[in-house]
C-alpha cells in the first residue's frame, strides 16, 4: 500500500513484464511502469516497441495488466475493464511492488491511454517522479464538450508529466486540448497527423514507426530532465 494512500479495495499484483536497459546506456536509478490502454494487452507491438525503445536507450521498463485484462488471458472472453477503484487498487500494488524490488531513484508512472489515466489519478500521491501518457483520453470519442470535466484533476496536477499526443486524436485532438485548464506540470508533445495510438495516414509522408521513435526520444529526455 502506497504511504498514507488507503487501499481502496483488496488486490494481488500481477505479473510484472520487465524490460531491463541496455548497460551501455542505463540511466541509474530510472524506471518507467507502463500500463496498458482498455482494449489491448500490455505486450502489444505498441506497447513493445515503446519498452524496447526506453530500454534500448537505458531505461528500466516495467508493464503489467489489469486484473480484467489477464483474466481475458487465462479464460479467453472480451471481459470489459475494471471499475476505477479496482484499477488504482491495482496501480498502489504495482508500484509498491516496483520500488520493493528495484528501489528506482528516478520512479515514473504512465501508459497507453486508459492506463495512462488512471496514473494521472494517483501520480501526486504515490510521489513518483514523472507521469508519462500515450494518447491520453481527454474525453470518450465523439464527446469533446465532456473533456473538461474528465480532466479536472489534471488543472491541480503536481507530479511532472509528459504528454505524448496525436494531433487528430479522437479522444483529444490538439485543438480540444489546448481550450483546456491544465496544470503547468503538464509538458504536451504533439506528434504530427498522429491518432490516438500515435499512428499518423499515409498520406501525410509519415510513419507510425517516426512517431514512436520520437515519443520514446522525448520520454527520454524527460527521464533526463529528471534525474539531474
Amino acid at each position: 500500500m502506497l504511504s498514507g494512500v488507503p487501499m481502496m479495495t483488496e488486490v494481488a499484483c500481477p505479473d510484472l513484464l520487465i524490460t531491463q536497459p541496455d548497460l551501455d546506456a542505463e540511466i541509474d536509478g530510472a524506471c518507467v511502469i507502463l500500463a496498458h490502454g482498455a482494449g489491448a494487452a500490455m505486450d502489444t507491438p505498441f506497447m513493445t516497441t515503446i519498452a524496447e525503445g526506453l530500454a534500448k536507450a537505458g531505461v528500466r521498463v516495467v508493464r503489467f495488466e489489469f486484473p480484467y485484462m489477464a483474466a481475458r488471458r487465462d479464460g479467453g472472453s472480451k471481459r470489459p475493464p475494471d471499475r476505477q477503484p479496482l484499477l488504482l487498487a491495482t496501480w498502489e500494488q504495482v508500484i509498491d511492488a516496483v520500488r520493493r524490488r528495484f528501489d528506482p531513484s528516478c520512479l515514473l508512472i504512465g501508459g497507453k491511454s486508459m492506463g495512462g489515466r488512471m496514473a494521472s489519478l494517483i501520480a501526486d500521491q504515490a510521489e513518483v517522479s514523472g507521469l508519462v501518457a500515450l494518447g491520453f483520453p481527454f474525453h470518450a470519442a465523439g464527446k469533446p464538450e465532456k473533456a473538461a470535466a474528465r480532466v479536472a484533476h489534471l488543472a491541480d496536477l503536481k507530479t511532472p508529466a509528459l504528454f505524448c499526443q496525436g494531433t487528430r486524436d479522437a479522444l483529444g485532438a490538439e485543438e480540444t486540448v489546448e481550450a483546456l485548464l491544465l496544470s503547468p506540470a503538464i509538458q504536451m508533445l504533439w506528434l504530427q497527423d498522429g491518432d490516438h495510438s500515435l499512428k499518423p495516414r499515409k498520406l501525410s509522408g509519415r510513419t507510425e514507426a517516426q512517431t514512436l521513435a520520437e515519443a520514446v526520444a522525448a520520454i527520454t529526455d524527460f527521464v533526463v530532465r529528471l534525474k539531474s
